[in-house]
């Protein structure tokens, strides 16, 4: 019996140190694709003698030899599981849909089969989800991902898809090329083969199924975070060139300031230490005479048009969430509220451009304003803050309330002093989420609020304050033309021609990345803070 056992542990342990090779050369893979997807190398790049395309064919097919030897040597009993009986309909949908674009792409490139590319595509998609379905759970789990993976590493290693290789599929469409085919086939590929490696963990059964399912989870968030590492990385090396540009900044010593003194009849000045700073991306405006043209007008654009429009959404939402939540209870109102709401919230930012161009813009001078940007984007805003601050209500305990209640507090005094306090941390995060979003938006800024694309000045709003005895009492010129915006003017580069202003275009990119992250940060300190405040 100790025999067996020792067997059995050996067994196990031959087949989960391959699980484990398999799964990570796989996602090894993977994680290289995204790399070279993002241009961090070139798939031309020669390693060993060998370019980077190749290098991938050769992996893909020895994963693919890698995943087939596995299953056959757990159908042979070389080596001890307990396969289910079949892979799973989730394993027979998956490689049933990769079959069918496998078969379709195939029967319509190559063998050139024209209509008759579908049935084509269905038979060997019906034939993937048997070939999955129906044997042991090992040889369905390992024989269409190790052909796959073969498959594609044959046709890349054996330079069918190589560089300089491209298709178009319909005329006048979309071209892909190898650069981006060879990375996107080992990313696919990579997590296709990692997933069913992975099940060889345990031996196959209910363990394996267990341990696929954990892989995918983890690999899913690592992925998420991965790529978000790479979309900002990848703009920051694009763009920190040209917003760099002529930066200049300097420590000298300077008259601070000087004054008159009667008695000695003598001016006394007063020097110290001045920090100059030149910042051109960023201080300067789109003129001919400049060094390097900036985008300072379109910065201080974005930073108006956000900051009225969360002055105009924040105390409205607030408070229509207290009233929803501390007055008028759960209600058919209530309910109407909150299904207006999740609709208005998922209402593309096109249709709330066109309804500013057709309502607001007539009644505000009958042209682009600021104005009308800030009213449009906090109309964007505001269902994100009814429902998040309603949300950060309702989660204040109901302790809270009745112990103010039971110190003979009234119920407004309880709200202001205990509940909003208590809420204000999911409050502001509701507030971050939805700036977000709106200091991105380009088409309601294009219907409502842009004006020439490349301007020379920013708007001054502060001075343009005017106090007057007829209402509204205090005018403000500036907020009644036309600015320009971060999304917008990178709209404008784009258009014009990305080919000749890509370094203007990338330089605002990550502008625009910059001060949504600043936005960010400021609504992460108070959160912080109105938490600390809270706990103290």
């Amino acid at each position: 019996m100790s025999t067996q056992n020792e067997l059995v542990k050996e067994g196990n342990s031959t087949l989960d140190v391959a699980a484990l090779v398999l799964s990570g050369g796989a996602l090894v893979g993977a994680l290289v694709g995204a790399l070279a997807l993002f241009e961090v190398f070139a798939i031309t790049d020669a390693v060993a003698g060998l370019s980077v395309a190749r290098w991938f064919g050769v992996l893909l097919a020895a994963l693919g030899l890698g995943t087939l030897g596995v299953g056959a040597a757990s159908r042979s009993g070389l080596v001890r599981s307990e396969p289910d009986r079949t892979a799973g309909p989730v394993a027979g949908a998956v490689f049933g849909l990769v079959g069918f674009v496998v078969g379709g792409l195939v029967a319509s490139q190559t063998l050139g089969l024209g209509t008759l590319w579908p049935v084509v595509a269905v038979l060997v998609a019906a034939v993937t989800v048997v070939a999955t379905v129906y044997p042991r759970g090992d040889v369905g789990a390992t024989l269409p991902s190790g052909l796959l993976a073969l498959l594609a590493g044959t046709v890349v290693a054996g330079g069918v898809v190589a560089p300089g290789w491209s298709w178009t599929p319909i005329e006048g469409s979309f071209t892909l090329n190898a650069d981006i085919a060879v990375p996107l086939l080992a990313i696919a590929i990579g997590f296709l083969v990692a997933w069913m490696a992975s099940r060889a963990y345990g031996g196959f059964g209910t363990h394996g199924k267990q341990s696929g399912a954990y892989l995918l989870v983890s690999a899913s968030a690592a992925g998420m975070l991965l790529l978000l590492v790479l979309l900002v990385s990848y703009i920051v090396v694009r763009g920190w060139a040209p917003m760099t540009e002529g930066v200049k900044w300097g420590l000298f010593w300077a008259n601070w300031t000087y004054f008159y003194v009667p008695p000695i009849d003598r001016y006394v000045i007063i020097d110290g230490p001045v920090l100059w700073f030149h910042w051109p991306f960023v201080m300067n405006g789109y003129a001919l005479l400049n060094d390097v043209n900036g985008i300072m007008p379109a910065v201080v654009g974005t930073v108006w048009l956000v900051l009225g429009a969360v002055l105009f959404a924040v105390p409205l939402g607030v408070g229509a969430a207290v009233f929803l939540t501390e007055y008028a209870g759960q209600s058919r109102f209530t309910a109407l509220v909150e299904v207006s709401t999740n609709g208005l919230w998922s209402t593309p930012s096109i249709v709330y451009g066109l309804f500013g161009w057709a309502f607001l813009v007539p009644r505000l001078g009958n042209n682009q304003s600021i104005l009308a940007g800030q009213l449009v984007l906090g109309f964007m805003l505001l269902p994100l803050v009814i429902i998040t601050s309603r949300e950060a209500l309702m989660s204040v305990p109901d302790a809270y309330r009745d112990a103010s209640a039971a110190l003979g507090v009234g119920q407004w005094e309880t709200i202001k002093s205990v509940v909003l306090p208590a809420a204000m941390p999911g409050v502001t995060t509701g507030v971050i989420l939805g700036v977000g979003r709106i200091a991105g938006e380009t088409a309601p800024i294009l219907l409502v609020a842009a004006g020439a694309p490349f301007p020379s000045d920013a708007p001054n709003v502060l001075s343009s304050f005017q106090l007057s005895t007829a209402p509204p009492f205090v005018t403000n010129d500036a907020l009644l033309q036309a600015t320009s915006a971060l999304p917008y003017q990178l709209y404008a580069v784009i258009t014009a021609g990305v080919n000749e202003n890509a370094g203007l275009a990338w330089g605002t990119a990550l502008v625009l990345l910059l001060v949504v992250l600043s936005f960010y940060a400021i609504g992460i300190a108070s959160r912080i803070y109105f938490r600390k405040r809270l706990e103290a």
